[in-house]
């Protein structure tokens, strides 16, 4: 009984975001249909069109894994502890040094290597 009413829901979703994909489908045919009309009058239209699809994703089965999954996420940043602005200071500082050491350490060994070449093919050094 209980996998009948979710095969029927699963039906249902299914409908459902087919009718998600008509619809932004018929959003986006409009906005180009009516290019004789205002801009801002077919960007309205279609962010209405889109808020419309938006809200029929959400009613999903996959609309509710996704809200669930952002509300969580908007917890866990809370829970992050931020670096202060000198330990961002000092982070980047010590990055840009690295990558002007690596630069310099592989332009050393571009160099020496281009030297060698040059010597073992009988170039001018």
């Amino acid at each position: 009984m209980a996998a009948q009413a979710e095969s029927s829901a699963s039906i249902f979703d299914t409908v459902k975001l087919g009718l998600v994909i008509v619809l932004l489908c018929v959003g986006i045919v409009g906005f180009y249909y009516f290019a004789s009309y205002a801009l801002v009058y077919r960007v309205i239209g279609i962010l209405v069109i889109f808020g419309i699809a938006a809200g029929l994703v959400f009613t999903t089965a996959i609309g509710q894994k996704a809200w669930g999954f952002i509300n969580e996420s908007k917890m866990e940043v809370r829970k992050v502890i931020w670096p202060t602005r000198q330990e961002t200071m000092q982070a980047t500082m010590l990055v840009v040094a690295v990558v002007f050491g690596v630069a310099l350490m592989l332009g050393v060994i571009d160099w020496f290597l281009g030297k060698g070449v040059a010597w073992l093919t009988g170039q001018k050094v």
